[in-house]
């Protein structure tokens, strides 16, 4: 199902970020930690830590404690904001690039998902020019994956839409 809240979104670019090296499923086992240890990621509570709430955050054993990654996400925090200020939002700005719908793919192998694509450089692109923290192409295209901007199930995958049409 895609995912258009703004703070949702922001939750996942920041988990993505932090997967970014690891198995998914560390960081689908460490989710509530994160959100216990980020305020839930309110966006603007994080973009408030001081130095001392990143050295509490990197003696957490619950979550990922990478320094420039956590350092990242209130940076990330600060850009969300004023993406949020400045308008339209951030669910926006990140539809408008697939026009508001999810973007069908029609893959029948794995060989045939890429990691990333000219898209996804765009908008990492656009994403770190805002202020953004660990966006490179193949996390924005995991992000754009998992919020349902594209879909690239396999054709003979039960969650593609043309399997269902059969």
């Amino acid at each position: 199902m895609p995912e258009f809240d703004d703070r949702a979104l922001y939750e996942k670019l920041i988990l993505d970020g932090f997967q970014a090296g690891l198995s998914w499923i560390t960081i689908l086992r460490k989710r509530d930690n994160f959100r216990r240890a980020f305020d839930g990621f309110e966006p603007a509570k994080i973009a408030r830590y001081s130095p001392k709430r990143v050295e509490k955050l990197m003696l957490d054993a619950g979550i990922v404690r990478n320094r420039l990654k956590i350092e990242g996400t209130v940076h990330s925090a600060r850009a969300w904001l004023a993406v949020m200020e400045e308008g339209p939002g951030f669910s926006k700005l990140l539809w408008d690039y697939v026009d508001g719908k999810p973007r069908i793919n029609r893959p029948r192998g794995i060989g045939q998902v890429p990691a990333e694509t000219e898209l996804s450089r765009r908008i990492s692109k656009d994403l770190a020019g805002r202020g953004f923290k660990f966006c490179g192409p193949t996390i924005v295209y995991a992000f754009m994956q998992a919020v349902g901007m594209v879909n690239d199930h396999l054709v003979t995958c039960h969650r593609h839409p043309d399997f269902r049409k059969r």
